[in-house]
């Protein structure tokens, strides 16, 4: 339920009410008129208007520019329409004006619908005209438009208030629908298909041969999986990845849906933790633009498939995110031989430029820098950081 329907309805209501109040004053005070066929006109077009227009304040939909526009306008010609229909004594009296307090109901349409703006705006016209109509600005004359002004306003902030708490609302019963369905389907994956793999390991490791690859594998998706059930990935985009049994792709192909908004980088490098390669990050989401958020995976990537190459198969990894306040890095650390000294000057000059292109290429291009560490006998480890703000390439 909208938090600002019931008032729409209760200003359907005031407005309704508040017509029949009008017309209640103009019979009351008739022969105190000096042309009440002035006022006769009026108020039957103020009935008319009132009754027709009841659908336009059912709600935020229907109440449109033009009738807010046409409503105000009603209300203002009421107003400097007084003068022309009642004595002079009576207005200088404090007499009321010919819509009285319905100027009110225009006012709160506007506070209702565009928040306390369009609500200022609306009260300082009707302050105006009540001013040029009584052609004085008397102290009576001061406090009601500042009550209308003031009550107005404080309205329109309140409306605000409630639209921005509900948007706050329908988004956390999203997370918290979207976190049960994602510990749902950890707890049929984790009751079926990880004990079916780590089986599979299990049985393959103790037959060896064939069967041992076959058992490495079903060890290295069971991992993958794990991560992306623990929180890698949002429950939708696993459930449809595990349906196209293209876990992959979520690194290589990113949606192309989101180019507009920042990528969680957690989430496409999730994908990369095997059994040999063990995945650290925040607890919170790391957002980069799209491309650079691309880039960065890729040379992370080129970073891995290094590892698998020249470390050996016996090579573990591991792949540490740090989200600081001015830069994202990632480290990628493998337990290998490391990298003799002048190799990477060497594999330069022949021409093969995985690390010089693939690597800090691709740093490059986004604004970051990559950091080559490797000592002989310790493994290597490379330092890709991205600032927060990132030059165009």
């Amino acid at each position: 339920m909208s938090v600002e329907q019931p008032l729409w309805r209760a200003l359907t209501a005031y407005r309704v009410l508040t017509m029949c109040y009008a017309i209640g004053l103009f019979v009351s005070a008739y022969d105190k008129f000096a042309r009440p066929q002035v006022a006769i006109a009026y108020l039957a077009v103020l009935f008319v208007w009132t009754l027709a227009t009841l659908p336009k304040v059912a709600g935020a939909v229907s109440c449109t520019k033009p009738f807010l526009a046409a409503d105000l306008t009603v209300a203002l010609v009421g107003i400097l329409l007084t003068p022309v229909a009642d004595s002079h004594d009576r207005i200088v009296g404090g007499g009321p004006t010919l819509p009285s307090i319905w100027t009110a109901g225009a006012v709160l349409a506007y506070a209702i619908k565009g928040g306390w703006r369009w609500a200022a705006f609306a009260s300082t016209l009707v302050g105006i005209a009540n001013v040029v109509q009584r052609q004085a600005l008397s102290q009576d004359t001061l406090h009601n438009v500042l009550l209308v002004w003031v009550a107005s306003i404080a309205i329109g902030y309140v409306v605000e208030v409630a639209r921005a708490s509900e948007r706050t609302l329908a988004r956390a019963l999203e997370i918290e629908a979207a976190t049960r369905e994602r510990e749902r389907l950890a707890r049929d994956i984790h009751d079926g298909v990880l004990q079916v793999l780590a089986m599979v390991q299990r049985r393959g490791s103790a037959l060896g041969g064939d069967a041992a690859e076959l058992g490495r594998m079903a060890g290295e998706q069971e991992v993958a999986l794990r991560t992306l059930v623990s929180g890698g990935l949002p429950a939708s985009r696993i459930s449809e990845d595990a349906a196209q049994g293209a876990l992959v792709r979520a690194v290589d192909e990113p949606d192309e849906s989101d180019e507009d908004g920042p990528s969680d980088l957690r989430a496409m490098l999730a994908p990369y933790a095997t059994a040999k390669v063990t995945f650290s990050e925040p607890g919170a989401p790391v957002p980069l633009a799209p491309p650079v958020a691309k880039e960065l995976v890729a040379a992370v990537g080129a970073a891995l498939d290094n590892v698998h190459r020249h470390a050996g198969e016996d090579a573990r990894a591991w792949i540490l995110v740090e989200d600081e306040p001015d830069a994202v890095i990632v480290t990628v650390r493998d337990d290998g031989p490391g990298i003799p000294e002048g190799r990477l000057a060497q594999a330069e000059g022949e021409g093969r430029l995985g690390v010089a292109l693939s690597i800090r290429g691709r740093l490059r291009d986004i604004g970051g820098t990559a950091d080559l560490i490797s000592i002989p006998g310790q493994g290597t480890e490379v330092e890709l950081k991205v600032p927060k703000v990132s030059g165009e390439r």
